[in-house]
């Protein structure tokens, strides 16, 4: 029988609406407490160095017999000359081909420093054109690094397992990969961890952070808590620009600096944007279990009936369903992305209760790249996705690239 209530079917119906208006009223409050907090612990470092320019510029006007308001004009000035990459102490040119090869690297990673920004108007203008097709080139870049990084965090995992079992037993020692032993139980029902994704890539994220930590603060004179500020500002691509790199007019053993330099830099850019994009998966995840805990409990007829299929792709299903499905999906590999067999998995995730039942059942979208890598079978793909470049992918580029197949497709 359908549902009778209005409130449990406009659930139904607008439930990624329902998703994106809980994750704004969560980010809202990410920021008020943040801002609570950093307000908090800055504002009184801020009054008592304004206390103490103020001081200075009173003693320093009184001393040499300027008046104030003259005083603060030429500092004014010093201001917009400091903006333009003029400063007082002898640094090296800012526009220089290093520097602005430099200035062109935090553009198209989307750090943005600050530091470095072109005063013309024709600076300006190609900045603007030039940022457009950088920016869309790099975050490309990441997505298919992301996907590297995937593959081969997948055959690591795999060859771990298949050790495992041969430690435990399960396996003869005799076992090759592509032999007819690989479609045993004991490894084709085996899927790599999502959480295991995420554990490598945080600890690849804080070594790395660590060593560049280390050379900044070697090189640059920094406290070693200020490097590690910096490279999270850096390679999160946040880019304050408190503290920027490689900006003294002479280091020792300069190019080697500048090598590692843009090497961690890279590096660690798409590091931390592929842990992003896992992280963000995991989100995603808490977001499900909280929409599933705030919808309607009051009619019993909501959940459909064991053997009816899915109204919606993206619908949140019970545990024991949703179980079912993934039982289903894991042995026929080739049936996964039928919308015809109920939910596709294009990054939609699963439930909480399945989230703490047992760290085997991953989240959909990256436990099926990974299980097809380490398989070794690529994805199925339609004919129309396949037709219209609209395949592949993980992440962002992923969602993305199955959202543009359906609507390709659907036409």
């Amino acid at each position: 029988p359908s549902c009778c209530c209005c409130c449990c079917r406009r659930s139904h119906l607008n439930e990624d609406t329902g998703r994106f208006v809980l994750l704004a009223a969560l980010i809202g409050l990410y920021l008020v407490a943040g801002a609570t907090v950093f307000s908090a612990l800055e504002s009184p470092g801020e009054a008592e160095a304004r206390a103490r320019w103020g001081a200075t510029l009173r003693n320093f006007s009184a001393a040499h017999g300027v008046a104030e308001p003259e005083l603060r004009a030429f500092l004014r000035h010093y201001e917009a000359a400091l903006a333009a990459g003029v400063r007082a102490d002898a640094l090296r040119p800012r526009w220089d081909f290093p520097g602005a090869f430099y200035f062109v690297g935090t553009v198209v990673s989307t750090i943005g420093f600050g530091m470095t920004t072109p005063a013309t108007v024709g600076g300006k203008a190609f900045l603007i054109a030039y940022g457009l097709f950088g920016c869309a080139g790099t975050i490309l870049f990441f997505n298919l690094f992301l996907e590297r990084i995937i593959s081969l965090l997948a055959f690591i995992m795999r060859a771990c397992r298949e050790r495992q079992l041969r430690r435990s037993g399960l396996l003869p020692a005799t076992f090759r990969r592509g032999s007819a032993l690989s479609e045993a139980d004991c490894l084709a029902g085996w899927k790599p961890s999502v959480y295991h994704v995420l554990l490598i890539l945080g600890l690849f994220a804080v070594l790395l952070s660590c060593c560049a930590s280390a050379m900044y603060t070697s090189v640059e004179g920094w406290d070693y808590v200020d490097s590690l500020y910096f490279c999270f500002v850096t390679f999160s691509t946040i880019g304050f620009g408190d503290l920027v790199s490689s900006q003294h007019a002479a280091y020792r053993n300069q190019g080697l600096y500048r090598l590692g330099n843009f090497l961690f830099i890279l590096l660690g850019v798409c590091c931390i944007y592929s842990l992003f994009n896992v992280i963000s998966i995991l989100i995603k995840q808490v977001l499900n279990w909280m929409l599933r805990k705030l919808s309607c409990r009051c009619c019993a007829r909501c959940c459909p009936a064991p053997g009816a299929p899915l109204a919606r792709r993206n619908a949140i299903t019970p545990g024991s369903r949703l179980r079912r499905r993934l039982a289903a999906l894991g042995a026929e590999p080739a049936a996964r992305d039928s919308d015809a067999e109920g939910r596709r998995l294009s990054g939609e995730l699963i439930s909480m209760r399945d989230l703490t039942a047992s760290n085997k059942v991953s989240l959909a979208l990256l436990q099926k790249q990974l299980s097809e890598t380490a398989n070794g079978y690529p994805r199925s793909v339609c004919v129309n996705t396949r037709q219209n470049g609209f395949s592949g992918g993980v992440g962002a580029l992923g969602i993305m690239n199955n959202r543009l197949a359906e609507t390709s497709a659907s036409r």
